[in-house]
């Protein structure tokens, strides 16, 4: 049985599943959004979230958790001087995902996901 498991294996073993997590939600806090397959969006939302929340704290402890994920210097720099400010009001989905589209070369289908408040909002393409 499969109860009370969180989370997607994506198709990789356990550490390289955490390095490519830790890499998207550094890959999205220095560009506020990102393609990705859906899947992957879905499992980025859940630690994007988390670091939101630990940014709007901004204490020290705050900081050394929020450490543990992302990467380099400068997205935790961002993370706790621009996102947490921004979203101080807020209680809650701070992310957004828009199914984009289907992935020519193996057939995944993609999602943009982004910040809710962000300055430049993405629209998906409008069919005819």
């Amino acid at each position: 049985m499969y109860h009370q498991i969180a989370g997607r294996k994506l198709g990789r073993t356990s550490d390289h599943r955490v390095a490519l997590l830790k890499n998207l939600v550094t890959s999205l806090i220095l560009h506020d959004k990102i393609e990705t397959t859906e899947a992957k969006a879905k499992e980025l939302r859940r630690i994007a979230e988390r670091m939101i929340t630990l940014g709007k704290k901004g204490d020290l402890a705050s900081i050394r958790r929020a450490a543990r994920y992302v990467r380099t210097k400068e997205a935790l720099g961002k993370l706790f001087k621009e996102l947490g400010p921004r979203f101080q009001g807020r209680n809650g989905g701070y992310t957004r995902i828009i199914k984009y589209r289907t992935r020519k070369g193996d057939g995944a289908s993609t999602a943009l996901i982004e910040w809710v408040e962000s300055t430049k909002t993405v629209s998906p393409e409008k069919k005819a």
